[in-house]
């Protein structure tokens, strides 16, 4: 199957290139693997969770190495099934709309392909950041794939550069795993590409931890799952643009230049009020309208009874809200929405996550409010920068392939990231309408200077 990419002008270089796909296939596990039932946990299996997500990784050549990366990640996605045989599977739905993973060892969606581009092309037309206009050509929408239930659980897609670099995609069902638990995966996966005949983590299902006791009961108030909320201030039908920002050095100190000196604030408490309130501004909605910034709490370190172990892949985490009138947040000084996120964070406890798993149980698994809302995922932490697959080395950009998630584009990924300079920095895609875009714009760079 052939297809022609066309970059639109608005990247530095029009590029337009084709790409080679061949007919996609199920790579399964290289061993025999348990047949059963596996229940999800009851925090993978809300309905905020029941979606795809994609990620993507570039690659460099290495002209001294003849290894093809194709057959290097196949081989190794195979081995990898045999410990992470879930993967595998197909989820099935059960009363009460809870999921299991039925392990039946049908395997995980590939795709092999070559793109006439070479890496510098792409670096030289800025298309190593989202929003790539590409990625439907290099994580292809196998038809019937995007279901929720009985459909794989992983799609993967390896393109060859005509230069000798690679582009490596994968697509994964978040019931299943989060950010975490998607570095557990894909640090086995190296590792195995690499030669190890095992993972140096060995991956831990358990999901049975995080499942609400029948005497559980909600103790907290979790407004992030609200059920009555005004409708989304940001129009549906709007026509959306997406754009990537850097922040390095330079952009935390200009945004803490804003705050009190005294005040205590990591990068990622300065850096998501910023945005929440520049966001805010650039949609211009009623000051009277309640606005919402949702920031995702890895929650391993918070449980100890029982504690999770290392090995644990599914979905650990919170998302406790914080909620201001958009006045507030447009008039206020820059201290007010950190502190705001400050107390959203530091809800999250132990207590506070069973409270969350018994909400999910007794309300029939909900979705986090919408209107709104702007989402924060920091995916620093997690060594999406570092899958390294031998010759190749690590990826210039690895991570999350857009912003926005399914059908809600309010959400935003922080990135780690190199810029052409050598900073390192985070980067972040934003989705917003046209108009808005260019009022955020705007606004970053009455502070930032950036363009």
């Amino acid at each position: 199957m052939d297809y022609h990419v066309s970059l639109p002008p608005s990247t530095t270089t029009c590029l337009s290139f084709k790409v080679h796909r061949q007919q996609p296939e199920l790579v399964t596990p290289t061993k025999p693997t348990p047949r059963e039932l596996k229940p999800l946990s009851d925090i993978d299996d809300q309905q905020g969770l029941r979606f795809q997500i994609p990620v993507i990784f570039f690659y460099r050549p290495n002209l001294t190495s003849n290894l093809d990366p194709v057959q290097v990640i196949k081989n190794a996605l195979a081995q990898s099934l045999v410990y992470y045989y879930p993967f595998a599977g197909r989820l099935r739905e059960g009363p009460n709309r809870k999921l299991s993973v039925e392990c039946t060892g049908e395997g995980v969606l590939f795709i092999e392909a070559d793109a006439e581009v070479t890496f510098a092309e792409l670096e030289e037309a800025d298309a190593l950041l989202p929003p790539f206009p590409f990625l439907e050509e290099l994580l292809f929408d196998v038809e019937g794939s995007s279901e929720l239930l009985n459909t794989p659980l992983l799609l993967v897609q390896v393109t060859r550069l005509k230069c000798g670099g690679f582009i490596f995609a994968l697509r994964f069902n978040h019931t299943m795993t989060d950010g975490a638990g998607l570095s557990l995966f894909l640090k086995s996966l190296c590792e195995l590409a690499c030669g190890l005949h095992a993972p140096s983590v060995p991956p831990v299902w358990e999901r049975q931890l995080l499942i609400a006791s029948s005497s559980a009961r909600v103790t907290h108030t979790h407004r992030e799952y609200d059920d009555k909320v005004e409708p989304e201030a940001v129009v549906v039908g709007d026509f959306l643009v997406s754009k990537s920002f850097f922040f390095g050095p330079d952009e935390i100190s200009a945004i803490r230049r804003l705050l009190p000196t005294n005040l205590h604030n990591t990068t990622f408490e300065a850096m998501t009020s910023f945005l929440w309130r520049c966001r805010t501004i650039a949609l211009s909605p009623d000051p009277n309208t309640e606005m919402r910034m949702t920031c995702i709490v890895n929650s391993r370190s918070k449980l100890s009874n029982p504690p999770i172990p290392s090995g644990y892949y599914g979905n650990v985490f919170a998302i406790p809200v914080a909620i201001a009138t958009a006045k507030d947040l447009m008039e206020k000084p820059l201290e007010f929405p950190l502190r705001l996120i400050q107390e959203a964070k530091s809800s999250v406890t132990e207590d506070y996550i069973r409270s969350m798993m018994a909400l999910m149980v007794t309300r029939g698994r909900p979705m986090f409010v919408a209107a709104g809302n702007y989402i924060v995922s920091d995916l620093r932490r997690f060594d999406l920068g570092k899958v390294d697959f031998g010759p190749w080395g690590k990826p210039v950009y690895g991570g999350t392939a857009k912003a926005g998630i399914a059908v809600f584009p309010g959400v935003s990924f922080y990135v780690p990231f190199k810029n052409k300079i050598g900073e390192n920095g985070t980067v972040v895609a934003i989705s917003l309408p046209v108009l808005a875009m260019e009022k955020f714009v705007e606004e970053l760079n009455g502070v930032l200077h950036v363009s």
